[in-house]
């Protein structure tokens, strides 16, 4: 029996000649990011009136936490296996463990764990927001004790933190939010036993990334204390989401800078994930010259995810599991797997295969990318992408010295302006793919923190099949100069900023509205009303900026319209007669003065047979396939495709 491609199939059924995947390469992506709040009267302190509408608000504890209440919101649905805490330190109250609760003791004083560390949950979000929004609450509980708070307590109480509750995670992050930049200003022996604690928390593995609060009057020193608690290192799990480049910017409360956004800016930046394609392929420059890399997903497509089916007909919602069963179209009976062949249609025979024989037809070689030459930058022309680039970066794991000559490599090609012709196999049992390897230099946003690193793109090209026939040339009646210059005019006005596309400013509308929804009826809100779409036109500014350049524009296309009209009168005129008569001479009569209808050609069984074994049932029109499976007595209702494979179905079964 020959199954063909099914166009669904549910999770997990894949079948056996689908492309090997190095599960040593791929592991489950998790992050564990803990909140630590300082609690005191500066950070308690609102910021000074102003004038501007984008001031400050709220504090910084205050804002601190509404950052951790958003970004909570936005985990619970796009990580839902991500982790999230909240530990406040500096208040009079201390909580770290049910146990502590019940027994009156105090593990750690005055550290309050608001929030403890695991996957955030409906009543966890409920109970973030009531302390964000009910001033009693939070003055009750944001009460900051007199004397000074041990740092080395507090990360050793996160350390504790992270031991049980996320030991095995990819990612673990401490978000250290405070405006005090030296807590332990005369005691060295404080600072010193800080320090031993931070280490403690890198030797585990876990980031610690500062958050400094500056004030209008002060600025934020990270040299007297935190230079020593927070130092640049990068996860080695290509998984984890990339700490920001660079030193951390500051967050002022003055000049009509949001604190608030300034947070969720950053945070939102850290919280990318790498998604490693592959790890650790040989890229060989020539023979026996190899070096290795991995190779990153930049830019994917994100769409709305449905992790369950849910059954809601019995008393309680229960979580659905698909089964898949094949059945014979004979008999209805169940046909086993072992059962089932892999076939393929050529010349209206089928050709079977075991899977022995798909996994050789299918295998080119191993995982590489293989450089075959060179060629200028200016001859890859911009429809020559057929998939999303892959951003590859060296790995020093096979191959020591690779970070040096990758290095060599990328700006050779960047200063030559030229790219690399590769032969590239992503991993075992995928198809080869012909990609150019493009220099891509570093850019940096107006701070001068890395938006993007420098590296290379793989950049899939199209086989000569996958090229399309191109459509026939037409006539084009192209336009005028003068109507030409009017239209520059309006591009120039309507440019977007700085000349250039910046996606992060544009959320897709469409994604953002379902994940809207999902958390009103996931914490009880009230629905939104209309979704908030930066992608919709300014219409007014667009006015105010290009309106009359673009009147003036409609005012010439009229002008030349009827310049074009006077110089072509002629020639339309002629091409109206043509075309009368044309259709003059197609609408033939018979004798009683009524048009003929034109009769349908019709295929007889041997005709039809015949298109069957050429494999053109399907130039056939739709109502010669109707009116052969009509003289069969089978049904000719339907789509062409239904159609068709009605038809190839007779003979198969014949």
């Amino acid at each position: 029996m020959a199954v063909e491609d099914n166009k669904w199939k549910p999770p997990g059924d894949d079948d056996e000649d689908d492309e090997e995947v190095d599960e040593t390469a791929y592991k489950t992506a998790r992050d564990a990011v803990l909140f630590v709040i300082e609690v005191s009267p500066s950070m308690l302190t609102a910021p000074p009136p102003s004038e501007s509408k984008k001031a400050d608000t709220d504090s910084p504890t205050s804002a601190a936490l509404k950052c951790a209440y958003a970004l909570m919101q936005q985990r619970i649905i796009s990580n839902p296996s991500d982790m999230m805490g909240v530990l406040l330190y500096g208040t009079e109250k201390s909580k770290f463990s049910v146990e502590d609760e019940a027994n009156g003791t105090v593990s750690y004083p005055h550290c309050y764990l608001m929030t403890d560390l695991d996957i955030p949950s409906a009543e966890d979000v409920k109970a973030l927001k009531t302390l964000v929004e009910d001033e009693d609450e939070f003055g009750r509980l944001m009460v900051p004790v007199k004397q000074d708070v041990s740092m080395a307590n507090v990360l050793f109480c996160a350390n504790q933190i992270f031991t049980t509750k996320a030991p095995n995670f990819s990612s673990r992050r401490l978000f250290i939010v405070t405006d005090n930049d030296d807590p332990h200003a005369d005691e060295k022996a404080a600072k010193s036993s800080a320090a031993v604690r931070a280490k403690d928390l890198y030797d585990l593995g876990v980031l610690i990334e500062l958050f400094p609060i500056s004030r209008p009057d002060r600025e934020f020193d990270k040299r007297k204390f935190y230079d020593d608690i927070v130092y640049s290192q990068v996860s080695t799990d290509p998984e984890a989401p990339a700490p920001i480049s660079g030193p951390t910017k500051a967050s002022a409360t003055a000049d009509g800078i949001s604190l608030l956004n300034s947070l969720l800016s950053n945070i939102n930046s850290k919280a990318v994930a790498r998604r490693a394609l592959f790890s650790n392929l040989p890229l060989e420059i020539g023979p026996g010259f190899r070096i290795s890399v991995k190779g990153f997903i930049i830019f994917k497509r994100q769409e709305p995810k449905r992790s369950c089916y849910v059954y809601l007909a019995g008393e309680k919602a229960q979580i659905a599991t698909g089964v898949t069963t094949e059945l014979a179209s004979d008999t209805a009976r169940t046909v086993e797997k072992v059962e089932i062949k892999k076939a393929y249609k050529f010349g209206g025979e089928q050709i079977f295969f075991t899977p022995e024989e798909i996994s050789s037809i299918r295998n080119f070689g191993d995982p590489c990318i293989r450089i075959l030459g060179f060629k200028p930058i200016s001859m890859l022309p911009l429809w020559a992408n057929m998939k999303p680039p892959t951003f590859i970066y060296p790995s020093e794991e096979d191959y020591i010295g690779s970070t040096r000559v990758f290095a060599s490599l990328h700006a050779k090609l960047l200063s030559s302006q030229k790219i690399g012709i590769t032969w590239f196999i992503a991993r075992k049992n995928a198809a080869p793919v012909l990609a150019a390897l493009y220099p891509g230099p570093e850019s940096l946003d107006e701070n001068g923190l890395q938006i993007m690193p420098p590296g290379l793109w793989l950049i899939p090209l199209p086989y000569a099949d996958d090229i399309r026939q191109n459509p026939e040339m037409t006539t084009l009646i192209r336009a005028p100069e003068p109507l030409i210059d009017r239209m520059r005019l309006v591009i120039q006005q309507l440019q977007l900023p700085k000349a250039k596309y910046d996606p992060s400013k544009y959320p897709n509308p469409s994604l953002q509205w379902h994940y809207r929804i999902l958390q009103a009826m996931a914490l009880g809100e009230d629905l939104p009303e209309m979704p908030d779409d930066k992608t919709i036109p300014r219409y007014r500014q667009i006015d105010k900026r290009a309106g009359e350049y673009v009147l003036d524009w409609g005012r010439e296309l009229q002008e030349q319209h009827e310049v074009w009209l006077k110089e072509n009168s002629s020639a339309m005129a002629a091409l109206s007669i043509g075309s009368k008569r044309s259709a003059a001479a197609g609408d033939e009569r018979d004798d009683g003065g009524t048009k003929k209808k034109t009769r349908v050609e019709e295929v007889d069984d041997a005709g039809m047979k015949k298109a069957y074994a050429n494999d053109k049932v399907g130039k056939l029109t739709v109502a010669v396939l109707k009116g052969w499976l009509e003289g069969k007595g089978m049904d000719g209702r339907g789509k062409k495709g239904e159609l068709v494979d009605r038809v190839t179905g007779y003979f198969e079964n014949k």
